[in-house]
């Protein structure tokens, strides 16, 4: 693929994603911001309950309308072929980029017949999300290697953001996935965000505050964060937890979090509000066994607090030093917070912001352009 030396026109498509959706949505917007800043085109495509056509900072958005998909907690799916495909021809996209493994893999085959080139974006792991609704291990296994292939073979770059993420495509031997890991705002996601009236709403001085922040959905295990509250409170650690997002397991959530220091913020749309809140908080709980990155995660590390991840994911790889993983279980995760906990404070916080130091989305969105073989074209100075 030459490197072109104009702007690109670099449509991105995406199904799972909504006003309140979490990472996705935040890395969509701030890979589009980069893209204009480098001087280039970038259409985002998603779907919605109506059609509409809107210029944002991040670029040029265009929702199609599209029926929801059941259970979810509000995720729509882009289904017309006939009208998406209109649609792209009508864009004339020098680049394609599309962010769902699953219901739009047919729009590599659109890019090859029209001399597109194209690239796929792994943001989940498959054998992940196929075992945790329910297949089996070897079935799911089986299942993610026949589909990650066919993905492959559609799509000229498969851009993943973790080596965890890369393994199920190194395990089947395809050749041209390229590794880019995401950034993380590290203005708005900062220490000084910390505001002790934050903190006093949530906990007393004398206790623990702990933040789980993410969508609450099956695939993210946020039980495992209430069930490590419980198990923490028994053994006399007198902790508080935050559940910040929303999604379809809260109200079986909210019954088990009875009688249990539990707060449900539902979704916080102040990106400043919930810094001020992860940076208050001493931990923040990541229990999610499928993350390929973490972004919430890694908007804690920024904050300067710690984050306890789940070490079946790749959160590990993500947090470094700055974290403990643990493994799936309530037991272990209360543990892990304790480990936390042992390590003095001020270290602990300048380790998870030196961590979080390492990534940003200037580096990210240069890394995304390399896999489109595009550079800047906005003259430095």
């Amino acid at each position: 693929m030459e490197e072109p030396s104009g702007a690109l026109r670099i449509v991105r498509l995406a199904s799972f994603v909504t006003g309140r959706s979490g990472g996705l949505r935040t890395a969509l917007q701030h890979l589009g911001a980069g893209y204009r800043e480098a001087g280039h085109d970038p259409v985002l495509v998603v779907p919605g309950r109506r059609d509409a056509d809107q210029r944002h900072p991040w670029g040029r958005v265009i929702t199609l309308a599209g029926p929801p998909l059941p259970h979810s907690g509000g995720y729509r799916l882009l289904t017309s072929r006939r009208r998406l495909s209109r649609l792209l021809t009508a864009l004339a996209p020098d680049r394609l980029e599309v962010s769902d493994r699953s219901t739009l893999r047919w729009t590599g085959d659109w890019a090859r017949a029209n001399g597109v080139p194209s690239m796929m974006v792994s943001h989940e792991s498959l054998t992940g999300l196929l075992g945790a609704w329910g297949a089996p291990g070897p079935l799911g296994r089986r299942l993610a290697d026949r589909l990650n292939a066919d993905t492959a073979r559609r799509y000229d770059r498969i851009v993943c953001t973790t080596g965890w993420a890369a393994e199920e495509f190194a395990r089947i031997g395809v050749p041209n996935v390229e590794l880019v890991p995401l950034g993380v705002d590290l203005d708005t996601f900062h220490p000084r965000r910390a505001d002790p009236a934050v903190r006093e709403r949530y906990a007393d001085p004398t206790e623990v505050l702990l933040v789980h922040c993410a969508r609450l959905s099956v695939e993210k295990r946020p039980e495992l964060a209430i069930d490590a509250l419980a198990e923490l409170r028994r053994a006399g650690v007198p902790a508080v937890l935050v559940m910040v997002g929303d999604g379809p397991r809260r109200p079986a959530l909210a019954r088990r979090a009875a009688g249990l220091p539990v707060t449900f913020t539902g979704f916080l749309p102040d990106r400043y509000g919930l810094a001020a809140l992860m940076a208050s908080a001493d931990v923040v709980l990541a229990p999610g066994p499928v993350e390929t990155f973490g972004l919430a995660g890694l908007e804690a590390l920024a904050c300067g607090t710690p984050v306890v991840v789940n070490a079946a994911s790749a959160l590990p790889e993500v947090v470094g030093p700055a974290g403990v993983a643990a493994y799936g279980s309530a037991a272990s995760i209360a543990e892990a917070v304790g480990r936390v906990l042992a390590r003095p404070e001020q270290d602990r916080r300048r380790a998870a912001r030196d961590r979080a130091e390492q990534f940003s989305w200037s580096a990210s969105v240069a890394g995304f352009l390399r896999a489109h073989a595009a550079r800047s074209v906005v003259p430095l100075g």
